[in-house]
């Protein structure tokens, strides 16, 4: 039987096999699994966002779907549709797949909103409702969103009440010259993913999310997390602060960053660290910053900024 930091170092080693040289980003994809929220990654085309959603599914014993995302995509092609059934003579429920505990959404931003806004209660609430009746989904529950830069062409912005879904935003970026050879080096396959065996059963992940639970965070943490909310909503740089369902999300974060690093405490530079990625997609720049509202290059240095100018407890 793995000890928590045993299990959560085979999974970081697993998604490494395919993974190459991003160890960061993969261990913050294990933190965003361990808190129990939904990822974005947002970068260029061909750096290896489905191949991360894909290799974490693959390194659990857990159900898996994945929806590619197009322009004529409809609501009930995610959560499913009800249909008549003549021998029983009664509608039937046939589930979508966003009935699986891993759902890769990829390139969310190349459907329309109305279809996007399907996921916010199964990303919410973990159910889904159609014809006034609820489906609990199953659990572990986690929906990792890919999407190309809104500068590409044929993307919807994703609209606030999504984005603020999301637990953290990530980019991959191009690999080191060295990594990248190695991935050229590596024998051909049809997807490298599927070269990994399972290491973690959905049980194993939910007494990890249980043991996240059990990380203690003092109370002047807690009073520093909600000052650098609090500067984000008084911020004369923002137009859009930080919700409280963003306070709660860094807080769960910075537990789970510090159960991933073997710890049963939190520390500052958790909260530190986490801000920037956790809270920068929930904000929107001022205008007179002379900036796009939804420039997240901007909007991640505005916090680092915020964070840095905080006291930090002792």
């Amino acid at each position: 039987m793995m000890n928590s930091t045993q299990a959560i170092r085979s999974i970081q080693d697993n998604i490494s096999r395919v993974i190459k040289g991003k160890p960061l980003v993969i261990e913050m994809t294990v933190v965003a699994l361990l808190a129990r929220g939904h990822l974005l990654l947002e970068d260029v085309p061909g750096v290896g966002k489905t191949t991360l959603a894909h290799s974490l599914a693959r390194s659990l014993d857990c159900s898996f779907k994945r929806i590619q995302f197009t322009s004529d995509l409809l609501p009930s092609d995610i959560v499913g549709v009800s249909i008549f059934n003549r021998q029983k003579q009664a509608f039937e429920f046939m589930p979508g797949p966003i009935f699986a505990n891993i759902v890769l959404a990829d390139e969310i931003n190349r459907t329309t909103p109305k279809t996007q806004s399907s996921l916010l209660e199964a990303m919410s609430e973990a159910q889904i409702s159609v014809d006034n009746q609820t489906y609990p989904l199953s659990q572990p529950f986690m929906v990792i969103a890919t999407q190309n830069p809104s500068e590409y062409h044929g993307t919807f912005p994703l609209p606030e009440s999504q984005l603020d879904r999301f637990l953290m935003r990530l980019r991959i970026g191009y690999p080191s010259p060295e990594e990248e050879r190695k991935v050229l080096d590596r024998a051909p396959s049809l997807h490298p993913a599927e070269e990994l065996d399972p290491v973690l059963t959905a049980q194993d992940v939910l007494d990890l999310q249980a043991e996240v639970d059990k990380v203690f965070v003092d109370e002047s943490l807690t009073e520093y997390l909600l000052s650098i909310v609090q500067a984000t909503r008084q911020s004369e740089l923002l137009s859009l602060g930080v919700s409280t369902r963003g306070a709660l999300a860094l807080s769960r974060t910075a537990k789970a960053l510090a159960l991933v690093r073997g710890r049963t405490y939190c520390l500052p530079d958790d909260i530190k660290e986490l801000a920037p990625t956790v809270l920068s997609h929930r904000i929107m720049v001022a205008r007179s910053q002379g900036v796009r509202q939804r420039s997240f290059e901007q909007a991640e240095r505005i916090i680092q900024d915020l964070v840095e100018s905080i006291p930090v407890p002792v």
